[in-house]
């Protein structure tokens, strides 16, 4: 059960599209301000030479960005990007692109800094699953390397993938639009990827997934959803008296293991509301609930509104050409 991709299970829960708003060519002084992202939206930045400050003014943290690392932002925090000089900014001079980004260039003369910055979109109400689960900011790095065995690593392959982006994102290539948006969905996944095996993992899922012990666990709810787990299951998956696997769970998460599979199972019949087809009762068996009472309550719980207010949105908003 361990070795269950629970990642494509996850993004496959979802629907996540992304695209570049931004190719940044500057000199010393510069500076990009990013206001708060809407819910459903992720920034991204690609350092592809030179570097890059970034500051999260909530929270006062700051870090440098070297050249091949790129940066999500989950949460879609308000952030603000500088050369780390504190001079005043050089004016910025910008053209659209056939793609539909822009191109931001300015006259600076000190360091040299390439850099692509978009946004993912999480369809709605996936969005809580990314600002519950995944850290407030994720950073991982695009390198050529290969472990001893000469084979390429998680690294490497976002390396590859920068290098094709880099390449689509340099002047008015036919198909350039759709060859980058259907990118983001590969630099969305690796960047996951890469982040859950570092050495540093950061909170949250990603920790949880990389943990040898509670990896079992994680796998078997994203992989069948609809069983009736309970906790002494999910503990002997992971070879764990149950005290010690709720412990751990919670440890790692921050959330209890039964709050991951409720979640997880509201994603899912958020989807099949959808249909016109699936009446809540269909949906409430079809995500494991034998009470549609129950269902109903969860779903309000997780949710904030009703299945039938959720299937009424959700059915507005395609017929308005809406995505939601």
């Amino acid at each position: 059960m361990h070795q269950v991709d629970w990642l494509s299970h996850f993004l496959r829960m979802i629907t996540l599209t992304g695209q570049l708003e931004v190719h940044c060519v500057y000199g010393a002084p510069w500076r990009v301000v990013w206001p708060q992202s809407a819910m459903h939206e992720i920034p991204y930045h690609v350092v592809l030479k030179g570097r890059a400050i970034i500051e999260d003014p909530e929270t006062g943290t700051t870090r440098e960005l070297a050249g091949g690392e790129i940066v999500l932002l989950p949460h879609g925090a308000a952030h603000v990007l500088h050369d780390g000089s504190g001079h005043a900014p050089r004016p910025t001079h910008r053209h659209r692109s056939s793609g539909g980004w822009t191109r931001s260039e300015n006259d600076g003369q000190g360091e040299s800094l390439d850099m692509l910055c978009g946004r993912f979109f999480i369809e709605p109400p996936h969005d809580r699953l990314i600002r519950n689960y995944l850290p407030r900011s994720l950073t991982v790095r695009a390198t050529d390397s290969h472990d001893e065995a000469g084979v390429m690593s998680t690294s490497n392959h976002l390396a590859s993938l920068v290098g094709l982006m880099r390449l689509e994102s340099e002047g008015d290539k036919l198909g350039g639009q759709v060859i980058f948006n259907s990118l983001s969905l590969a630099l969305f996944t690796l960047a996951l990827r890469a982040a859950s095996e570092s050495e540093q993992v950061p909170a949250g899922l990603l920790s949880l997934a990389g943990h040898p012990r509670l990896a079992p666990a994680i796998s078997a709810m994203f992989a069948d959803p609809i069983r009736a787990w309970t906790l002494p299951d999910l503990a002997d998956l992971c070879s764990m008296s149950r005290a010690t696997f709720m412990r751990h769970f919670q440890d790692k998460l921050g959330r209890s293991a039964m709050e991951l599979l409720t979640d997880i199972r509201m994603s899912m019949a958020a989807n099949e509301l959808k249909k016109p087809a699936m009446t809540t009762e269909a949906v409430a068996d079809t995500v494991g609930y034998r009470s549609v009472a129950a269902f109903r309550r969860a779903f309000a719980d997780k949710m904030g509104m009703t299945p039938g207010q959720w299937r009424r949105l959700a059915r507005g908003s395609e017929q308005l050409g809406v995505t939601v």
